[in-house]
Order: structure tokens, then C-alpha cells, then sequence
């Protein structure tokens, strides 16, 4: 198959169905081909995949099997088609009544870079059940093995997986595309000393035998199956929350999430019960390459967010809103991806909002503001519309600034506009509509309409809709969230600037994380070295614990040769592996020549540590600069 020639035709076909829906008044559908999946989902759909892995950290790989329970859709089905990348099937068994099973043929196609291969499988009349005997490539790019000394607890090694956005197929045989949902049981045996936990029921009880059982009961779309392995302890922090963690880290993570319960509470508050169980946090390595990943019933975090005073926790707020809006409704393509996190930050900030204050919430709504321009600056005109194109393209490419703060920002719009309690109440009927389905943007947009705009044409002749979601940058009508504690750092960075006070003689006692991020974005790009030295002088910024707070000084150092950071920089850049906060610092060392030098050499003693995913990245840039 030629796949530059599949995904443009593709492309074109799609583009033009959707055109025709436009003109004729057409109802969209809630449904879409996925050009990232292989699955022939339409004619024989998995419903639920029982698990049995041995976790063998001395290969590196998960060894055991996967059997699918399927639905025929079309009665004339005689294959099966799943996602694979890097798997090596060693047998192929179907059964009509899951005890019987006799062996069947498969083929594996041809490797795609980016979609990994087709595994196609031969299914009997009667065939329910397939069975798949199979092992993992120690390189999977949805898995991360840590030596001991990777870890915090520097005793035990340590694995994770990471599924979104198509990874889920390099360590499972499955239908890897949001737009089919699942249950899941699995059965996995680690060594003694490791506990497992998975996005299922967890048992923080259960006894440390390196033999656990877990089980979904709730379908949930393939990117949100996750596991991860090492020796982790657990604090409760409410009837129905917890965090797991290294023991080292433990407690830290504990004081630091201690507003999880309420957040849990307030979002049901405002959008209806929180339906999936128990609400837990899993505190990974630094090397995770985000800041966390919504796996239901166990959201998967970065030890970065742990700053001491809870600044950073609207990444758990954020994360706990998936509950709503990613997990329960989910994106159908990846072209949808905005459903998921616009939708996502818009709920993300309300908490915030409801637990810490309007003046909180503002001031981050103003740093996200901030990094969607900043990143948009630097990007072609395709990638700045929500509904992105992303034919030809890894998924991974949309997982920009974009769908999460113009997505934010067009929800926000909608609230401004309708009014906040009626906005909420779409969103709350929203949510209960689609609960446990997968969306496109052109479902939404149907159900916006009816639902929102029809009833109030006035009201609805206020937003650009096609503007907002079809076309580059902001539209005119962007909301510009404002915050009077960021005037007061403006002003005092401008008296600072202009040699009118000393940094000593700045009044920052009583600044958050938020204060000092605007507070540092708004000085000039360049500075003379002596003001850079006072500053790090006065407030010891080089030595910042914060994760935030040093990366956007250390951003600074670059930009302004402050030699005195360097040490800082390659160690933190060593240490941790977050893309959010790497990729940035990478990007501005290989503007000179002696950055690309430098940032070589952190690379080549970073490398090794960092995800697959995050290992992609940086290679990229790498690549670009060596042109």
C-alpha cells in the first residue's frame, strides 16, 4: 500500500463529504473513519480484551497473550484486522464459545513509519473469540523500562506505558483508534518486590505476591488502557481518592494533592457524578514525557507538579476534568483531538476557579493565553485550526497549544456569550448525551446547534463557529482574560527594567508560581548579563526546586549566554523528560552554533533516560538543526 497516496486520498474524500455536508444542510455524523487505524472496526468491532502478561524486566518485554471478544458488524466478516507496531505474534487461536479454541491463520502487512502493520487475522462463521499469543519489542514506543537507578527508591526497576495517542498498539494487539471502546481484565505476574497497577479497579489493600488482577468494567477507547510496575506504596486522600508512589516521594505527593477530594466534588457540582469509581493518582518517574495522562480511575502524573504550595495542581484538576471530557466523551479521530483537552482546560480552569478563586484562575488563563501565541508564532497556518488535518502525519504532531487553549478559550467564548449558568447546563446535558461515546467535531457542532444556538439565534449570530474551529489563528472575538495581580508584577518588572528600584527592593514575598512565570515573561528577550546576575543573585533562581520557575529562567539563560546556568541546565535537562519543558530549552539552544554544541552534548547523557515519545521529539529538533 502506498501511504502517502492512502492518507491524501483519504484526506480529499473526507474533505469533500464534509464541504457536501455544509451546503446541503446535512446532518453530521457522530462517527469518522479513522485514517490512524488499520481495524476494520466497521465490519467485526472488539468489545472487550482479556489480559496475561508476564512483565520480564531482564528482556525488557511483555510476554503473554490477548484475547478479544468481538461483535460482528457485517455477518459476512471472514478477518479480523488490529493495529500492531514492533509485536511478534507467536500463535493465532479462535473459539465460538471462549473454551474451545483451535488455531487460525494471520498475516502481518507491511510496516507503515507511522501507523506501525495491519494484523489480519482469518475468522470461522461462529468465531467470538481470538486469542493472540504474543511478546513486545524491548524498543516499544509505549513503554518505558527504568533501571533501579532511574527511580527514586534507587532499589527496584520500574516500567510504564504510555498509549496515547497510537502507542497502545506497540504492546497490545487491538483496535488502537478512539472511536471503539472496550472493557478490559488483565492478569499480570511482576517480581515479588514490584506492585502493578493499571486504569481499572485497584486495590491499594491487595498483598505485594507479584500476581495481580485487574479489571475495567466501564468501555473506554484503547489509548486510555495503561499499566505501570514498581515498587510503589499508596496514601489515601479521601473516601475515594489516593495517590501510589515510591516510597521517597510518598509523602511530598501526598501534602501536595491533599485537594483532590474537593476537586472531585466540584466538578460534580457543575457537571454531573464522577462515574468511574475511585479517583487516584499515580506519581511516575521524572522521565514521563508528560505532565500526566488521564487514565480512568488512575491518572498517571509528572513528580514535576510537586512545587511544595500546591501552585502546579491545576495539572491534577486538569487531568481529574478528563473524567468528563476525554474519557467519558471522547474524541472519535484525532482530527477531534480538541473535544478532548479544549474541552478539557475550559472544565480544568472552573475547578480552579471553584477551589482557589477568580483571581487564580484569571492568572493562569493568562499564561495559557500567552503560550498559545508564543506557539503559534512559530507554526504553519494547518496547525493553528482546532479541527486539524492531520493525514500523512503521527498524531503526536496535534498535541500543540492549540486544541488546548483555543479550544479553551472558544468554550469560554460560548459561556461569555450564552451566559454561564445556561453554558453549563449544555455542558452538564452534553456529557450525560454522549456519556461512554466517541465524538467528531462535526457531531458537536450538530449538537451545538440544536442545543444551544437554535434556541437563542441572536445570541448564536455572536460566534464565528466556522472561524473558531476551520481557520488559523484566534478570531477576533477571543476572550483576553485579565488579572489585576499580574498589573501589579507588570508594573514592577518595568520599574526593575528601568534601573528605578533594585531586585532586592521588589515586593515578591507573597508571589505564587504564577506570578513569578509572568513576572519572568515579562522582561525584554535580551538583557545585559549584570541584570541577569542580580536577579539570580537576589532570588536564587539558577537553584529553583520549582520545575516551572527554573525552566523559564533557564529559557532566559539561553536566550542571554548566562553562563552561571549552564550547570543547571544540563543537569535538569539530564534529570527530568517532561516535552513540555525540554523540548523548549533544546529549541532555543540550537539557535547559535554554540548552542547546537551544547545541546548536543547534554543530549547525547540525556537520551538514554528520556521516553520514546519525548526521544522522538528531541531527535527531531536535533535533526532540523543539523541541516
Amino acid at each position: 500500500m502506498n501511504t502517502g497516496s492512502h492518507f491524501f486520498n483519504l484526506s480529499i474524500a473526507i474533505s469533500l463529504l464534509t464541504a457536501c455536508a455544509f451546503a446541503f444542510g446535512a446532518e453530521r455524523s457522530s462517527t469518522a473513519r479513522d485514517i490512524h487505524s488499520f481495524a476494520n472496526a466497521d465490519q467485526a468491532r472488539v468489545r472487550h480484551i482479556d489480559l496475561d502478561w508476564d512483565v520480564l524486566f531482564d528482556q525488557k518485554i511483555l510476554r503473554g497473550s490477548a484475547t478479544l471478544t468481538i461483535e460482528r458488524l457485517d455477518p459476512q466478516a471472514r478477518t479480523l484486522v488490529l493495529d500492531t507496531r514492533a509485536l511478534k505474534i507467536a500463535k493465532v487461536e479462535i473459539s465460538a464459545d471462549g473454551k474451545k479454541f483451535t488455531e487460525t491463520t494471520f498475516h502481518s502487512g507491511d510496516t507503515d513509519a507511522i501507523l506501525g502493520a495491519p494484523l489480519t487475522i482469518d475468522i470461522a462463521d461462529k468465531a467470538t473469540r481470538i486469542r493472540i499469543e504474543y511478546e513486545t519489542s524491548p524498543e516499544a514506543s509505549g513503554l518505558q523500562w527504568l533501571d533501579a537507578a532511574q527511580t527514586a527508591g534507587k532499589k527496584h526497576p520500574f516500567v510504564f506505558t504510555q498509549s496515547q495517542a497510537i502507542h497502545a498498539r506497540s504492546w497490545i494487539p487491538l483496535q488502537d483508534t478512539p472511536s471503539v471502546r472496550i472493557t478490559y481484565t488483565a492478569r499480570v505476574r511482576t517480581p515479588r518486590a514490584l506492585r502493578a497497577v493499571m486504569s481499572a479497579e485497584n486495590d491499594p489493600q491487595s498483598a505485594r505476591n507479584g500476581n495481580y488482577f485487574f479489571r475495567m468494567r466501564q468501555a473506554i477507547p484503547s489509548y486510555l488502557i495503561a499499566l505501570a510496575a514498581g515498587d510503589l506504596v499508596f496514601a489515601p486522600l479521601g473516601p475515594r481518592t489516593g495517590v501510589y508512589a515510591e516510597r521517597p516521594v510518598i509523602r511530598k505527593a501526598a501534602r501536595e494533592f491533599a485537594d483532590t477530594e474537593k476537586m472531585v466534588t466540584a466538578t460534580e457540582k457543575l457537571y454531573g457524578r464522577y462515574r468511574w469509581g475511585r479517583y487516584d493518582l499515580l506519581v511516575l518517574p521524572p522521565s514521563f514525557p508528560f505532565g500526566g495522562m488521564e487514565n480512568p480511575r488512575l491518572t498517571f502524573a509528572t513528580p514535576t507538579i510537586i512545587a511544595g504550595d500546591k501552585s502546579l495542581v491545576s495539572l491534577v484538576a486538569h487531568e481529574l476534568a478528563h473524567s468528563w471530557s476525554g474519557n467519558l466523551v471522547t474524541n472519535a479521530t484525532w482530527s477531534d483531538f480538541w473535544l478532548n483537552e479544549g474541552f478539557t482546560t475550559y472544565l480544568e480552569r472552573r475547578i480552579i476557579e471553584a477551589l482557589y478563586g477568580r483571581e487564580r484562575e484569571e492568572m493562569e488563563a493568562v499564561l495559557g493565553r500567552q503560550d498559545l501565541l508564543r506557539e503559534i508564532q512559530r507554526f504553519d497556518q494547518r496547525d493553528e485550526i482546532l479541527h486539524i488535518d492531520l493525514a500523512g502525519r503521527d498524531p503526536d504532531d496535534g498535541a500543540t497549544r492549540v486544541p488546548y487553549e483555543k479550544g479553551a478559550l472558544f468554550l469560554r467564548h460560548l459561556e461569555e456569550t450564552f451566559g454561564r449558568a445556561r453554558f453549563d447546563l449544555f455542558l452538564k446535558n452534553y456529557f450525560a448525551r454522549f456519556a461512554f461515546q466517541s465524538i467528531t467535531t462535526e457531531g458537536f457542532i450538530d449538537y451545538l446547534k440544536k442545543n444551544l444556538f437554535d434556541k437563542s439565534p441572536a445570541l448564536a449570530a455572536k460566534v464565528p463557529l466556522e472561524e473558531w474551529i476551520f481557520k488559523p489563528g484566534l478570531p477576533t472575538s477571543a476572550p483576553e482574560p485579565k488579572s489585576d495581580a499580574f498589573a501589579k508584577v507588570e508594573r514592577q518588572a518595568d520599574s526593575w527594567i528601568k534601573g528605578e528600584v533594585t531586585a532586592a527592593k521588589l515586593n515578591t514575598r507573597r508571589w505564587t508560581t504564577h506570578e513569578w512565570l509572568h513576572f519572568l515573561r515579562s522582561l525584554p528577550r535580551a538583557i545585559e548579563s549584570a541584570k541577569m546576575e542580580e536577579l539570580d543573585r537576589t532570588f536564587r533562581l539558577t537553584g529553583s526546586g520549582n520545575a516551572e520557575i527554573a525552566h523559564q529562567w533557564l529559557l532566559m539563560a539561553i536566550a542571554n549566554r548566562y553562563e552561571a546556568a549552564y550547570g543547571r541546565l544540563e543537569e535538569y535537562l539530564i534529570s527530568i523528560g517532561r516535552r513540555k519543558l525540554i523540548r523548549p530549552l533544546y529549541e532555543e539552544m540550537v539557535k547559535t552554533s554554540e548552542g547546537r554544541e551544547r545541546a548536543r552534548a547534554i543530549y547525547r547523557k540525556a537520551r538514554a533516560g528520556y521516553h520514546p515519545i519525548a526521544v522522538a521529539t528531541i531527535d527531531e529538533i536535533m535533526k532540523r538543526a543539523s541541516r
